[in-house]
């Protein structure tokens, strides 16, 4: 419900909020905005007995995230005040993300021997730990968010960032302490009980999307008939499969084309803005089988430097997202970080799809360890990847029973999806509502307490 009496708040894009609270600038509430460092640390987590430096990502949406740090070289020695600790309010101010940008957290229990990094501020506030989380659910709020997204500074390839002076000019709405505690105290119940239910949704989609990939693995080595006699593949990831089946190398039932992109370096602007679609690894991850569009083009020096692949041709992706698959539904060039299929004949494309989205974890593990992640072609191609061929009547049959089944189960992930939007809205909202006197809390707060034991 709304408080009983409202007034201007003097600032016009605010409009009005209750009567008794005020407006003041994030200056007035935080002492000291401190600043840490970013030495070379080593690429990989802290252990236990380690000091650990922050990464930018440690603010994320609201949450922090102890995991998000490197270990400091043992040959540098630690500034024990920058030291992160239980209550301390944090706002991340640089990252390569704008939406990152301004996150704000509160620091729950956490391990020791974690560092402050300079993409990271920490406001220092009054010690009350419920006019700490009123300011971080007030500084994650539309309206603050919408102050900071206008002094964002930073391009293209550049640390994306927020002044400490911009910060400090923020504007917020700024009620009694007794308010900010019941605020908060609200805050941590009701944004708890959405963020449980999204979990719970977002566990949904793991265990469809998991029944997914089994129901294709087994239509591709197992087929449709239950009865039918089986014998082994001799392929360890295949297993036994029906008797008439056949097995055969990748290279056995396709042309494999191969992507090229000779020039160094290619983020050279020349090459692009042309007439050329050029297909990247995350337009095949993005594919919802068939790729329909592009986000980049080349002219002719980028087209001359590449390699087009056919409208229809069946693209996997080798390095970053490995073994991603996707069917191209125009004539694109493509990079050398994607292969192509054509299909030999007694093979149809649509079930070589299905057959490598199965074939998907075993790529994986083949794929070397580095810091690239690549999958070389040749292994592709090599003698170890096969995949299983019934006839083409068999393929067919398999192709419309996949196509009927996974298109019911993306589209009960699609909604799962839309609604955990829904409730990610719905959350941002309560808060704005709450931090700027929209909705009064008290009441429900009360009876909360009393709910939970408390008298009247």
């Amino acid at each position: 419900r709304p408080y009983s009496e409202y007034r201007d708040s003097g600032v016009k894009w605010l409009g009005e909020i209750p009567a008794h609270w005020e407006v003041t600038r994030l200056r007035q509430l935080v002492g000291h905005i401190e600043q840490g460092w970013s030495p070379d640390c080593e690429n990989r987590e802290a252990d236990a007995d380690e000091w650990g430096v922050l990464k930018a990502g440690c603010v994320n949406r609201g949450a922090f995230l102890e995991f998000e740090h490197k270990a400091l070289p043992s040959t540098l020695r630690p500034i024990p005040a920058l030291e992160i600790r239980k209550g301390d309010l944090l706002m991340s101010r640089a990252s390569g993300s704008r939406d990152l940008v301004g996150s704000v957290a509160v620091v729950p229990e956490c391990r020791p021997h974690l560092l402050l990094c300079d993409k990271v501020f920490r406001l220092h506030t009054e010690s009350t730990a419920g006019h700490r989380r009123f300011i971080a659910y007030a500084m994650n709020s539309r309206i603050v968010r919408w102050q900071i997204e206008s002094v964002i500074s930073g391009g293209s390839g550049l640390a994306i960032n927020v002044a400490q002076k911009a910060v400090k000019d923020l504007v917020l709405v700024h009620p009694p302490l007794d308010e900010r505690q019941t605020i908060g105290g609200y805050l941590d119940r009701e944004t708890a009980k959405i963020d449980a239910l999204v979990a719970r949704k977002e566990r949904l989609i793991e265990l469809l999307q998991e029944k997914r990939a089994a129901l294709i693995t087994r239509a591709v080595t197992r087929g449709l008939d239950p009865n039918v006699p089986m014998k082994d593949s001799g392929v360890e990831w295949l297993g036994e499969i029906p008797a008439h089946w056949e097995v055969k190398r990748v290279d056995h039932t396709a042309e494999i084309l191969r992507g090229k992109f000779t020039h160094r370096p290619r983020n050279d602007p020349s090459l692009y803005d042309g007439r050329y679609p050029f297909i990247q690894t995350g337009d095949v991850a993005r594919a919802q089988k068939v790729i329909t569009g592009y986000r980049q083009t080349l002219n002719e020096q980028g087209f001359a430097v590449s390699k087009m692949f056919p409208s229809g041709t069946l693209v996997m992706t080798i390095a970053a997202n490995i073994g991603d698959v996707a069917v191209l539904d125009f004539a694109a060039c493509f990079p050398d970080s994607i292969v192509g299929f054509i299909p030999r004949d007694g093979v149809h494309r649509d079930y070589l799809y299905y057959v490598f989205l199965a074939m998907k974890p075993e790529l994986l593990r083949e794929a070397p360890v580095n810091t690239q992640g690549n999958l070389n072609v040749e292994r592709v191609r090599s003698p170890r990847t096969q995949v299983t061929l019934p006839n083409t009547t068999e393929q067919i049959a398999i192709i419309d029973f996949l196509d009927r089944e996974t298109t019911t189960l993306d589209a009960l992930i699609a909604k799962v999806r839309e609604a955990i939007d829904h409730l990610k809205e719905f959350r941002t909202a309560l808060i704005s509502a709450a931090v700027t006197g929209k909705i009064d809390v008290r009441t429900a707060s009360a009876e909360a307490t009393v709910g939970q034991g408390g008298t009247r």
